[in-house]
């Protein structure tokens, strides 16, 4: 068992970082906190717009410093952004400093998943087969350095993800603030 405050969901868009989590926060009873959405929190504007503005090192400057306030904080299940794991500071502070599952998903579903969302900025123009291609051969290892665990969620709808990821976590992840073993919510 691997004792860690946080449970940390990282991976690439589409792979249900923020679907998923919801459904495993409800399930271990713990708040849930996407790090994208207090990112534009924190500083009023959209992702796409502050890549607009800062470009990708500002958006990933905001994101690691966004995720160390956030990791100081109270145990959650906190879902990064496809690209947290880019920066070597923020690997750090994540394999320090939570339980960090890599949800994985090859291409086709991505792109099944991804088909109507115009709201990725690094899918905005070209080719969106090549370009998920291209992140997952420059983040797979980087997902793999911090990961504790690795998780497939093709082909699994986000709450049957959920169930199936948490009974896992019963086995490997002892939170070091101490919570109940996963229990189905309430209808």
């Amino acid at each position: 068992m691997t004792p860690a405050r946080h449970l940390v969901l990282v991976g690439p868009m589409g792979a249900g970082k923020t679907s998923i989590g919801r459904c495993l926060a409800k399930l271990f009873g713990l708040p849930f906190v996407d790090s994208d959405h207090e990112v534009e929190q924190r500083t009023g504007a959209t992702v796409p717009t502050i890549f607009e503005c800062e470009g990708e090192a500002g958006f990933r400057a905001r994101e690691r410093e966004t995720l160390a306030t956030l990791l100081a904080g109270p145990a959650a299940v906190l879902a990064t952004g496809g690209g947290a794991v880019l920066d070597a500071g923020t690997r750090r502070l994540l394999a320090a400093n939570g339980f960090v599952v890599h949800l994985h998903a090859d291409v086709p579903t991505l792109l099944e998943r991804l088909a109507r969302d115009r709201s990725r900025p690094l899918l905005a123009a070209g080719d969106r087969e090549a370009t998920l291609r291209r992140l997952a051969s420059e983040r797979d290892p980087l997902y793999a350095e911090v990961a504790d665990l690795v998780f497939d969620t093709a082909h699994l709808a986000p709450a049957e993800a959920a169930r199936q990821l948490a009974s896992e976590l019963d086995r490997c992840w002892q939170p070091s603030h101490g919570r109940p073993v996963a229990t189905e919510p309430a209808a």
